[in-house]
C-alpha cells in the first residue's frame, strides 16, 4: 500500500471537525510570543515571500490567522483577460461537465448534484458547461477572488466532513469535494450561470466572504440565504478567504475554451487567465399570446 493511499485511509475515523476547532483556536491566539513563533515558522517552512504583502512585517499581525489570510500588494496580481483564476494554487482539474460528472482525479469523478448540497434544479444549468479545481496549499495565498463579474444570488452552507484536500486525498477518496463541508456561491453573469464552490478541508478553521463575514463552521444542516439585494462583485474583486488551505470549485453554463497551455497539476496565479470568457446562449423563454 503507498503512503498516499494509507494517508488517506487513516483520515476517515480523525474528528475531523474537532481537530479543525482546536487549530482554529491555535491560529486565533494573540500571545505575542506563540503567535510570532508561529508566524515566523510558517514563513520558514513555506518559504513565503513577503515582499508581496501589504503589511511585510510578520509581527504586525495581531494573530496567525490575520497572517495567513494577508492581503497582497495592489500590483502584485495583475489581472489577465477572459476568464480569471480565482486564487493562488494547484489547477487539479478542468475541462467540460459530461452527463453531470466533474473530473476530480484521475478514477475519481463526482456529482454536480451532489457538489450542490442535493439541488437538482441548479446542476441542470451546466449541463454541457464547463469547469475548473483550483487546490490551494498552505503556502499559497488564500483570498478568493471572482473569475468573472458576476451578481450573487444565492448561498448555500452544505455540511460535510474535512478530509484534507490535497493530491494525495483527491486520489484516494471518491466524491471528496462533494463530501466535504463547502460554500456553494450562485451567481448570474453576463456570460451566463456561474456556482463558486468553496471546499472546507481538514484544519480549516472557518470559511469568510466579503457579504457575510464567517460563515463556518454551522449547524449540521443545509442552510440557504438568497439575496434580495444585490451583491454585485467584479471580475478579480475578492469574495471571500480561506482560514488554511482548501479548494475552490467552479462552474460555468458556458463552454470555456481553456488555454491550451493549462494541464492538470498546473501551478497557477490569483487573475491569470485561464482561458476565453464563457461561450453561452439564453434560453429562449416561452410567452402565451393573450386573445
Amino acid at each position: 500500500m503507498s503512503l498516499a493511499k494509507l494517508f488517506a485511509l487513516i483520515q476517515y475515523p480523525i474528528p475531523h471537525h474537532l481537530l479543525s476547532r482546536l487549530v482554529g483556536q491555535l491560529a486565533e491566539c494573540r500571545q505575542p510570543w506563540l503567535k510570532n513563533a508561529l508566524i515566523r515558522a510558517f514563513i520558514k517552512r513555506f518559504k513565503v515571500d513577503m515582499r508581496e504583502a501589504l503589511e511585510p512585517d510578520p509581527t504586525a499581525y495581531a494573530t496567525f490567522n490575520d497572517f495567513f489570510t494577508r492581503a497582497l500588494k495592489p500590483d502584485a496580481r495583475p489581472l489577465g483577460d477572459g476568464l480569471l483564476c480565482p486564487a493562488d494554487g494547484t489547477l487539479s482539474q478542468f475541462g467540460a461537465i459530461e452527463a453531470d460528472r466533474l473530473l476530480q482525479a484521475k478514477g475519481h469523478r463526482f456529482s454536480m448534484v451532489d457538489l450542490l448540497g442535493g439541488d437538482v434544479e441548479a446542476a441542470r444549468r451546466y449541463t454541457g458547461g464547463s469547469y475548473a479545481n483550483v487546490y490551494l496549499s498552505p503556502k499559497d495565498y488564500h483570498r478568493v477572488h471572482m473569475p468573472l463579474a458576476g451578481t450573487l444570488t444565492e448561498m448555500v452552507y452544505v455540511p460535510g466532513r474535512l478530509f484534507s484536500v490535497n493530491s494525495a486525498t483527491t486520489d484516494h477518496v471518491p466524491n471528496l469535494f462533494a463530501r466535504n463541508e463547502r460554500l456553494v456561491c450562485h451567481f448570474d453573469t453576463e456570460q451566463g450561470p456561474m456556482v463558486v464552490v468553496l471546499v472546507g478541508a481538514m484544519i480549516v478553521a472557518a470559511i469568510e466572504t466579503v457579504w457575510a463575514g464567517q460563515i463556518t463552521p454551522l449547524s449540521g444542516q443545509v442552510q440557504r440565504v438568497r439575496f434580495d439585494t444585490p451583491v454585485r462583485l467584479e471580475r478579480g474583486e475578492e469574495m471571500g478567504r480561506f482560514k488554511l488551505g482548501s479548494t475552490v470549485v467552479m462552474a460555468f453554463a458556458g463552454k470555456v475554451e481553456f488555454d491550451e497551455a493549462l494541464a492538470p497539476k498546473t501551478t497557477v496565479s490569483m487573475g491569470q487567465s485561464l482561458g476565453g470568457l464563457p461561450s453561452w446562449t439564453r434560453p429562449e423563454t416561452s410567452t402565451s399570446a393573450s386573445v
